[in-house]
């Protein structure tokens, strides 16, 4: 096959790209509250020239950058919130934030996305059709940023749109393509089982909401089991189980949370109504009440196969075949399925671990972090996914 040649541009940036990154590490803001992020994003894209630089929603930014032939419009999208973590890297540009670190990668997100602008800024009078630039707010927080920003109208008139996410779990120089269903929708589930509290020597005098609470817990889970297909992707988790205050006091309530994952329509419709039954014949049974909340959280994504195909094609152009890493879809959840609502889309993984430089943490960890070799391949598959599709 034959293989393209990196852009001479993409070098020239690959410092401005770095320190864009660092800047972004070092300043981290969490969902809904990216001020400074956003500014400095949108200062950024007007230093470049040629783009048209707009604020959709309150920490959102789009630029446009529209040739000077006619063609279709291609949507590029990267997210720029933080997690509230306390970091634990002892790099220079650790975060300066207490509690708040980029533990995802999207420092790296962003900053892949100003190198594509700033390079294809400089390509407007070859450019045929629009390149819109999606710096979307809010990713790890329901609602989302994505669906605001979609809601603010930034998809009118996109053809394709495409983005992608480091990862620090394979290594640099692969490329995790996946056609079709990729990453699962995510709901959750607030529930409080409300028992009599008391004295713990003398527990025929309460309702034991603990003990009540564990056979809901432990019952959950045949639904999954029981009441579904196993070969369906389902999961239920309990993330949260909060009840009592002293170990001779029997609990008054517990607070009970967790998450349910799934790809199809079908599991959203009716898991609450078969957690509802499983909660309510248990309280029930033992004389105690309950408050059930369900939360209907991101759609699933779901990569569409001629995009995807589109983007395989140009990895395997770019680097070799043996960068294509076809992977399975995961249970974790993305809310660029927002976007995929209102063009054909790609998702797509860039290798961002390094064993050698210790570079193995998963996301979300205090000491997560990614090789930043990883950005120029982002920016470089970026480049060449808007010269395929735009010609």
């Amino acid at each position: 096959m034959q293989s393209l040649k990196l852009y001479p541009e993409i070098k020239s940036v690959r410092e401005d790209v770095i320190a864009w990154r660092r800047h972004l590490h070092q300043h981290p803001e969490l969902s809904y509250q990216e001020e400074r992020t956003s500014q400095f994003v949108y200062d950024t894209l007007l230093s470049f020239g040629n783009l048209e630089v707009t604020r959709p929603t309150k920490y959102s930014v789009m630029a446009r950058l529209i040739g000077t032939q006619p063609g279709k419009t291609l949507g590029i999208r990267a997210d720029m919130d933080a997690l509230p973590i306390e970091e634990e890297n002892s790099f220079d540009f650790k975060s300066k934030t207490p509690g708040v670190m980029h533990a995802c990668g999207h420092d790296g997100h962003t900053a892949m996305l100003l190198g594509t602008a700033k390079i294809l800024s400089g390509m407007k009078d070859s450019l045929k059709g629009e390149v819109r630039f999606f710096f979307q707010h809010a990713e790890e927080y329901f609602p989302g940023g994505a669906q605001e920003m979609v809601d603010a109208g930034v998809m009118e008139g996109v053809d394709i749109v495409i983005g992608a996410h480091l990862m620090s779990t394979f290594e640099v120089g692969k490329v995790g393509i996946v056609y079709g269903p990729m990453m699962a929708a995510p709901d959750g589930f607030f529930l409080t089982i409300k028992g009599k509290g008391g004295h713990g020597s003398a527990p025929h005098e309460t309702i034991d909401s603990i003990s009540i609470g564990a056979q809901v817990v432990t019952n959950l889970q045949y639904i999954v089991s029981r009441n579904t297909d196993p070969l369906d992707n389902l999961v239920l988790s309990i993330g949260k189980f909060v009840g009592g205050e002293a170990a001779n006091v029997i609990a008054n309530s517990v607070e009970i949370s967790g998450t349910v994952r799934s790809f199809d329509l079908k599991f959203r419709e009716s898991m609450p109504v078969l957690m509802e039954r499983v909660i309510k014949g248990i309280t029930e049974a033992h004389g105690a009440s309950y408050e059930f909340d369900y939360l209907t959280g991101y759609r699933p994504v779901i990569n569409d196969n001629e995009v995807t195909k589109l983007i395989e094609e140009t990895v395997g152009e770019i680097y070799g075949e043996h960068s294509v890493d076809h992977q399975k879809p995961t249970m974790g959840a993305e809310d660029f399925s927002a976007f995929q609502q209102k063009a054909p889309s790609n998702y797509f993984l860039i290798g961002a671990g390094n064993k050698e430089k210790g570079i193995t943490y998963p996301h979300h960890h205090p000491r997560f972090t990614f090789d930043e070799e990883a950005m120029e391949y982002g920016v470089n598959i970026f480049i060449h996914a808007v010269r395929k599709i735009l010609g």
